[in-house]
């Protein structure tokens, strides 16, 4: 796919089934992440994989939080399921002089988006959530981030279910200013 095409054809999609990407198509994936924009080449960030079993760990781990915050503990129970992959993307900052934490988060942030564009890339679609769970202090910790780390999406992956979507063209009048 041209990389033009790639750029203004992706979509997100949240109707996701098997197969995933695997093997040498998730690595592509993962080395598309790694090449974020990164400055001062801190590399402030780190994958969490989730697939088979794990699915079913993060799904306990979703419905502790929710019973926590009185929420939909079904519901959180059944988000792992949307999709046959998920990457978890989380921000680890590092301290520096020169580079804010701001602009290492946005890094992560460029990491989920080049993971996605690899993925459709490939033949797959995927979708960037977060969400409560992605803030929550439980699922933070029971994911082993620490204090100073972020969960900055979960990116479900996997085929899409649905058709193509026609891609919208959006007016850049409504965006673009001049100085």
């Amino acid at each position: 796919m041209k990389a033009l095409n790639l750029l203004l054809e992706r979509h997100s999609c949240a109707r996701l089934s098997a197969p995933a990407p695997e093997g040498a198509e998730l690595e592509t994936i993962w080395q598309a992440g790694l090449r974020a924009p990164d400055h001062g080449g801190l590399h402030p960030w780190r994958i969490l994989h989730v697939s088979g079993e794990g699915l079913s760990k993060l799904s306990d781990i979703f419905a502790v939080a929710a019973e926590q915050n009185r929420g939909d503990v079904e519901k959180a129970r059944q988000m792992p399921f949307r999709a046959p992959l998920i990457t978890v993307v989380i921000a680890s900052p590092k301290p520096h002089d020169k580079v804010p934490e701001i602009e290492q988060v946005l890094s992560a942030g460029c990491m989920v988006h080049a993971m996605q564009m690899a993925a459709f890339a490939q033949g797959y679609n995927g979708i960037w959530r977060t969400g409560p769970m992605a803030y929550d202090p439980i699922v933070k910790q029971k994911l082993g981030l620490a204090e100073h780390e972020h969960i900055v999406g979960f990116l479900y992956l996997g085929s899409s279910q649905i058709s193509k979507v026609p891609s919208r063209t959006l007016s850049t009048d409504q965006f673009v200013s001049w100085l």
